[in-house]
């Protein structure tokens, strides 16, 4: 009998804690979902391991894995229980998003993207390439909601705008709320904070503007334990409903901390090029605007960053002698195919 995947021992567990209850004492259990999405080798484990308190070292990421913490606040009140999702490689793997976000979760979601400070230029098409896929399924997801409950469909598209300023109002007509709660994490803080001052201020001023643009949190952390302890107090108010922090941190010589609905365009300022030259970039919308600057500064690399994650197959923690031998026997006659295509249509172009 095949063993069971990742995906039907999760299912079944959560089928049994709904059937079964709070193990036979009659207390309500609440649960929640987070989706740690991000830069690869940005800190996405580590930040998980934190807030279940395990003592452990992170381990490499390769797809999509899965874990859940619990919680109880006292004797015979609800317990919350956390489940913790995460997308590895980076960019690489966007297919995945749909895999635990559908119809029946969607309402207990939230998504936290971790982008690695360090590196600046593969941070804006990172975090582009995410947001636009994980928004793209949500979007219809909400749809296909609405068809069978269209109340809970609306009230998400309500909930939506439940966190930007009412201070400034004048900031909705240029803001596209996320459609679930959604936490921006700029990880390596420790390396970020050696950067030159501008550009610092060109990456903290950009992400205060996509934070605030998509109705999210913002806040930088490094391997400092109170900067850890400050986003596992975001996340377990993500999980279990802790009252949210109302303070707040721009200060750009200091690790960034604004709370969803705590900054405005106003605060935030204009982008960091002469006033000049910000019409010669041709902009359609505020996002592209602050994207032409961004990358005017730090433009993407040009390696496609699909490929970016390593190949599971030619791991060695994976070898299987045979398998591998075989694998190397089929590259070697795709690459003799790719040559004698290639030879063939040559032929064919000269013949013609």
């Amino acid at each position: 009998m095949p063993s069971e995947t990742l995906w039907e021992i999760a299912k079944a567990e959560v089928e049994k804690r709904r059937s079964n209850g709070n193990e036979g004492d009659g207390v309500e259990i609440g649960e929640k979902s987070v989706f740690f999405i991000g830069s690869k080798n940005g800190g996405k484990t580590t930040i998980i391991l934190r807030c279940l308190d395990r003592d452990e070292p992170p381990k490499p990421t390769l797809a999509l894995e899965y874990t859940y913490g619990r919680r109880a606040k006292g004797h015979n009140t609800p317990k919350h229980i956390a489940h913790f999702w995460e997308l590895g490689g980076g960019t690489s793997l966007l297919d995945l998003i749909t895999v635990p976000i559908t119809s029946d979760t969607l309402r207990t979601f939230s998504i936290v993207l971790v982008l690695d400070l360090s590196k600046p230029n593969d941070l804006w098409p990172t975090m582009e390439n995410l947001l636009q896929a994980t928004k793209s399924h949500i979007d219809k997801v909400i749809m296909k909601l609405g068809k069978t409950n269209s109340k809970a469909a609306s009230e998400m598209r309500q909930k939506m705008w439940s966190n930007t300023q009412r201070d400034h109002p004048q900031d909705r007509e240029l803001i596209d709320p996320f459609p679930i709660p959604l936490v921006i994490i700029g990880s390596k803080y420790d390396i970020f904070q050696d950067f030159d001052s501008e550009k610092r201020k060109i990456i903290c001023k950009t992400l205060r503007f996509v934070a605030h643009y998509y109705g999210a949190s913002l806040m930088f952390t490094s391997k400092s334990e109170a900067l850890l302890l400050k986003i596992r107090g975001v996340i377990n108010q993500l999980v279990f409903g802790i009252e949210k922090s109302k303070s707040i941190c721009v200060d750009l010589n200091k690790p960034l901390f604004i709370t969803a609905g705590l900054d405005s365009l106003s605060h935030i300022g204009s982008p960091p090029v002469p006033d000049n030259d910000i019409g010669k970039l041709h902009a359609h919308s505020p996002m592209d605007l602050w994207k032409k600057v961004y990358e005017k500064f730090f433009p993407a690399k040009s390696i496609n960053m699909l490929k970016d994650i390593q190949d599971p197959a030619r791991d060695p923690q994976y070898a299987e002698s045979e398998v591998d031998e075989m694998r190397i026997q089929k590259d070697q006659e795709l690459e003799q195919y790719k040559r004698s295509s290639s030879k063939s249509w040559k032929q064919i172009e000269f013949d013609s």
